[in-house]
């Protein structure tokens, strides 16, 4: 239902030229449960802004957030119409808590939180979730600017994407150069940090995805993969 031979293809010849995109794909995963399962369970967050959230998947942001608390509040945003169709079939909230859609665009971060406030309660803490959609703006000052704007009206951030595995670079640069889609800028551990700049970082900061509080799982020994990221709390 929510993936097309051309996906498909694309998807083997990317894994073909770096193989561990599948790591960074299925730790990233498992990095946002552990992250929502943090902040729900922990943090006592009952509400998540999740921009950039992509196809649905398994455990998606508020499937994890309702199983420690059904009544979360949960807005995802994108800007892909056809990610929208399918998390409107397949989002569906918990009787007890809420789930909405935006279209949006992470560059207006300002009509995102206007249109959010129909849900949220901005004057409660609220988990900003920010998986991967940095690297889709290529702009470092640009890309810090819509992490501040928004941090100004929330609580908390998590971020992800790095450039530390020269395999993964050249693969995304290939991506990049050949696939005609929107392009991806990788970045490094001091970039992702800067993110964070003003927030308190939680343990163990800013590390490899399979790393950040690890979980068993049945791949054994979380390995270093190209991604990175970290969850931060706005005192």
């Amino acid at each position: 239902m929510d993936n097309y031979p051309v996906d498909r293809a694309a998807a083997e010849r990317i894994c073909a030229a770096f193989p561990g995109m599948a790591d960074i794909a299925r730790h990233s995963r498992h990095m946002l449960a552990r992250a929502v399962r943090h902040l729900a369970g922990e943090a006592g967050i009952r509400q998540f802004l999740d921009i950039g959230t992509g196809l649905p998947t398994a455990d998606n942001t508020h499937e994890v957030a309702q199983r420690v608390a059904p009544e979360c509040r949960v807005v995802y945003v994108d800007n892909d119409p056809l990610v929208l169709v399918h998390a409107q079939a397949l989002l569906t909230s918990s009787p007890e808590g809420v789930t909405d859609y935006l279209e949006a665009d992470v560059r207006d971060p300002d009509l995102i939180l206007r249109e959010a406030a129909r849900t949220l309660d901005f004057t409660r803490p609220v988990g900003l979730m920010l998986m991967g959609i940095l690297g889709l703006v290529p702009d470092d000052e640009e890309a810090r600017s819509i992490v501040r704007r928004l941090v100004a009206a929330l609580p908390a951030g998590s971020h992800d994407g790095t450039d530390t595995d020269p395999a993964y670079v050249e693969a995304i640069r290939a991506y990049n150069a050949g696939s005609g889609a929107v392009p991806y800028t990788p970045r490094g551990m001091e970039q992702i940090t800067g993110f964070f700049d003003g927030l308190e970082l939680l343990e163990p900061g800013v590390v490899s995805v399979p790393r950040w509080r690890p979980e068993p799982n049945p791949w054994g020994e979380p390995p270093e993969v190209a991604c990175a990221g970290g969850v931060a709390r706005k005192g």
